[in-house]
């Protein structure tokens, strides 16, 4: 399966931090809008994501060994409404350049990342994310 690794950290998450903040709004109305700092991810990216069976992305917590898979249905370059938008950052929307529509979110195994390929180095996520500040990386998933 290929799909994307996202990094994420809780800096300017509320005390429950940036996962229980989005669990919140699916619990509440279905999906959230999670957003992608900097560059937007390409058209060819977003349809190879979009054409998996199951399709979702890898998020990974900097810094701590939490990783989850967000299931999407939806990825889109354009804001998206902000009543869908965690509160803690729709004053922040034009710095998002890439939003998925996340319709569930599960804990992934903390060994996720060794199962995972980089697929510009066919290197290991586990290797180039520790070398790499990259935001994201499209990977190979063995499942």
């Amino acid at each position: 399966m290929k799909t994307i690794a996202l990094r994420f950290a809780d800096n300017f998450a509320p005390s429950d931090g940036t996962i229980a903040e989005h669990q919140k709004m699916i619990a509440e109305y279905g999906f959230v809008w999670y957003g992608k700092l900097g560059a937007s991810i390409s058209q060819s990216v977003r349809k190879s994501v979009l054409d998996n069976e199951l399709p979702r992305i890898l998020l990974i917590h900097s810094g701590k060994s939490e990783r989850y898979w967000a299931y999407v249905d939806d990825i889109r370059t354009d804001t998206p409404e902000l009543d869908h938008i965690p509160r803690y950052y729709r004053e922040q929307t034009k710095s998002f350049k890439t939003w998925f529509k996340v319709t569930r979110i599960d804990s992934a195994p903390n060994n996720i990342i060794g199962k995972c390929m980089v697929v510009s180095s066919r290197r290991p996520l586990s290797e180039v994310s520790r070398s790499s500040m990259n935001p994201y990386f499209i990977i190979d998933v063995e499942e």
